[in-house]
C-alpha cells in the first residue's frame, strides 16, 4: 500500500493504492477463500498498475496502468459519443449502416483488408492456431454487407411508445430508449464487426475487443469501411471503437469499467465466464455467448431419411449450434445405426472425416470395423493418426468438442427419450436441442421437459439470429447459469434497450392528497 493510506475514524485503514506485491501475500475472495500472490505476478507488478481479483474463481489478474489507461480512454470516448447520439437523427444512423456496408462492397478498400486478413491467418497458422474462422471469406464478406443493410432498413426502436396509461387529466407513456455503452469482446471472427456495430440502431454505442488473432484484420477493417463511414453519415467518431491490444487485459479492463451499461462476451467458454465475472462484480448486466454444442435425440419413430438429414446438416462447421451429442434409444438403436453410420461418413466426406466418442451403451451397438478403424484427424495444430471411435463415459456428454476440419460428436444410448432429456438438462450447457420424431405428443413433451433456450425438430445449425430472425447477432446464449431475464436467447443490437417513463399531464391542478390549487396573490 501508499504512504498515503487514509484511515477510518477507528483508526483503521479504509483506502489506499497498491504499489507493490510480494510472493505469497494472500488475497481475499469470495468473502472467506484465499488466493496467493505468484512469485510472477508479484514480479510484474508496478505503481500504477491494477489488480483485479475475480471474485467467483479468485483468479488474480493483472491490468498494466498502460492498458488499463487505453481501455478507459476508449469507454470514455464511446460515453461521450453516446451523449451526442441523442440528438442524432436515425436517417443519420441508416445512412452510417449502408456507408459501412458500402466500403465493404468496394473491391479496393476490400484487397486492403483481405491483405491485412492474410497477415492474421499466416501468423496464426505458424502458431498452431485455428483459422477457421479467421479468414475473411467471400461468403463471410456477404453475409456482413447483407447484416449492416438488415440494420439499414430495420424501423428504429428509440422512441417507440410500448405502452400507454390514460389517467384522468394525465397520462404515462412507456417508451423504448437507448442502453447506453455496450462493451463487446469476441474471438477472431472479423465478422461480428457488422454484429457489434447493431447496438447503433438503437441508439448506443460499443466499444469491442477483438482477439489478438485477428487484430490486423479488426484495424484495417476499421480504417477502410467503419471509420469512414462514420464520418460520412455525420456520427460521433466514439460510436465504435476498437479497443486496439493484443493483451487480454484490454478486456479485462474494459469489463472492470463501471460506465459500461452491458457486457457482452463470446469465445471460448473459460474465457467467456471470467470476462463475465468481472463485469458481473462490477454490477454490469452481461450476456455470454462462451459454450454451445448441439443435441440430437432421436425417437423411437424417427424418419430414417429425416434423421440422416439433420445428422449431416447439422455438422458443415463447427461453430456453437453444431451437432455435439447424438442421443438414440434403445429399442430403436441397432436399426436407426446404419443411418447414423451413413450420415456421419457422408458429413466426413464434406470436411476431412470423422471422430465418434461412444458411450459403453453405444459402443455394443457399432459394428467392430468402425470400433476397430483409425482415422486421420485434421486439428489446429496439424493432422493425427486416433481411433475412428473411442469410448466416453455418460457423464462426459457435457464436453463441447472444438474440431478443425474433421468433425467430431459424442454418441449415446439412452432408454428414451426422456431419459435423453435428463442427460441434457443435467449435463449440458442447455443450449439447443432437436427431437427427431413424426408423433406431434413427443414434440410438444419434449418442448415443455427440454432445458433449452433453443428447440427444433431437424438439424441444429438453424439457431442464428441473422439466419432465423432477419437480425445479425451480438452472440446467442445458453442456459448453463439459469434462464435469461426478460429476453431470448438471441441477442441482436435492436435488444440492447432500456425503458423511460414519460408522463404528459393536461390537467395542471393534479394533487395526490386532493388540495385544490391555491389562488394567486
Amino acid at each position: 500500500m501508499s504512504d498515503q493510506t487514509k484511515r477510518k475514524a477507528d483508526g483503521t485503514a479504509w483506502s489506499g493504492r497498491l504499489e507493490t506485491l510480494t510472493p505469497g501475500m494472500p488475497v481475499i475472495w469470495g468473502g472467506d477463500r484465499v488466493s496467493r500472490v505468484s512469485a510472477v505476478l508479484a514480479a510484474q507488478f508496478r505503481p500504477g498498475d491494477r489488480l483485479l481479483v475475480v471474485q467467483e474463481s479468485g483468479d488474480l489478474l493483472r491490468v498494466s496502468g498502460e492498458v488499463q489507461a487505453l481501455a478507459s480512454a476508449a469507454v470514455g470516448r464511446a460515453l461521450e459519443a453516446f451523449h451526442a447520439l441523442g440528438s442524432v437523427t436515425d436517417a443519420a444512423v441508416s445512412a452510417f449502416f449502408e456507408a459501412f456496408a458500402a466500403h465493404l462492397a468496394d473491391d479496393e478498400r476490400w484487397a486492403r483488408i483481405a491483405a491485412a486478413n492474410a497477415g492474421d491467418v499466416e501468423k496464426a497458422a505458424a502458431r498452431g492456431r485455428s483459422t477457421t474462422r479467421l479468414s475473411v471469406t467471400a461468403a463471410m464478406r456477404a453475409d456482413m454487407i447483407a447484416g449492416l443493410r438488415v440494420w439499414r432498413d430495420m424501423t428504429p426502436a428509440r422512441g417507440r411508445v410500448i405502452e400507454r396509461i390514460d389517467h384522468a387529466g394525465w397520462s404515462v407513456e412507456q417508451v423504448v430508449a437507448p442502453l447506453g455503452v455496450v462493451g463487446f469482446v469476441f474471438e477472431g471472427r472479423p465478422n461480428v464487426f457488422a454484429d457489434a456495430t447493431g447496438v447503433l440502431r438503437a441508439g448506443n454505442t460499443v466499444v469491442f475487443r477483438i482477439g489478438s488473432d485477428a487484430l490486423a484484420t479488426a484495424q484495417a477493417i476499421v480504417r477502410e469501411a467503419l471509420d469512414p463511414a462514420l464520418a460520412v453519415s455525420g456520427l460521433p467518431s466514439g460510436a465504435a471503437v476498437l479497443l486496439e491490444s493484443a493483451e487480454h487485459a484490454a478486456g479485462w479492463a474494459m469489463f472492470a469499467d463501471p460506465r459500461l451499461s452491458l457486457a457482452v462476451a463470446r469465445g471460448s467458454g473459460p474465457t467467456v465466464a471470467q470476462l463475465g465475472a468481472i463485469a458481473r462484480q462490477t454490477g454490469t448486466p452481461v450476456s455470454l455467448h462462451g459454450t454451445g454444442g448441439a443435441w440430437i435425440m432421436a425417437g423411437p419413430d424417427a424418419e430414417a431419411q429425416r434423421l440422416y438429414a439433420a445428422i449431416y446438416h447439422s455438422l458443415d462447421r463447427k461453430v456453437c449450434n453444431t451437432l455435439n451429442v447424438l442421443c438414440l434409444t434403445r429399442e430403436a438403436a441397432a436399426e436407426q445405426i446404419p443411418v447414423v453410420l451413413e450420415a456421419l461418413t457422408r458429413a466426413g466426406e464434406r470436411r476431412r472425416g470423422i471422430k465418434v466418442h461412444a458411450t459403453p451403451a453405444a459402443l455394443a451397438f457399432l459394428p467392430d470395423a468402425w470400433r476397430a478403424a483409425r482415422t486421420a484427424v485434421v486439428r489446429a495444430d496439424g493432422r493425427s493418426e486416433e481411433p475412428l471411435v473411442e469410448a466416453i463415459a455418460e457423464s462426459e456428454l457435457g464436453r463441447e468438442w472444438e474440431w478443425e476440419e474433421t468433425p467430431e460428436l459424442a454418441l449415446a444410448v439412452v432408454e428414451s427419450v426422456e431419459a435423453a432429456v435428463g442427460l441434457f438438462n443435467a449435463l449440458s450447457p442447455r443450449f439447443a436441442a432437436s427431437l427427431i420424431s413424426p408423433d406431434a405428443a413427443a414434440q410438444q413433451r419434449f418442448y415443455d421437459t427440454i432445458d433449452a433456450p433453443f428447440v427444433g425438430d431437424g438439424f441444429t445449425r438453424w439457431v442464428d439470429g441473422q439466419y432465423a430472425l432477419n437480425r445479425p447477432e451480438l452472440g446467442l446464449s445458453n442456459w448453463q447459469n439459469g434462464r435469461l431475464f426478460a429476453r431470448g436467447g438471441v441477442l441482436a443490437g435492436d435488444g440492447a434497450f432500456t425503458v423511460r417513463a414519460r408522463v404528459r399531464q393536461a390537467d395542471p391542478d393534479l394533487d395526490r392528497a386532493g388540495a385544490a390549487t391555491p389562488p394567486r396573490s
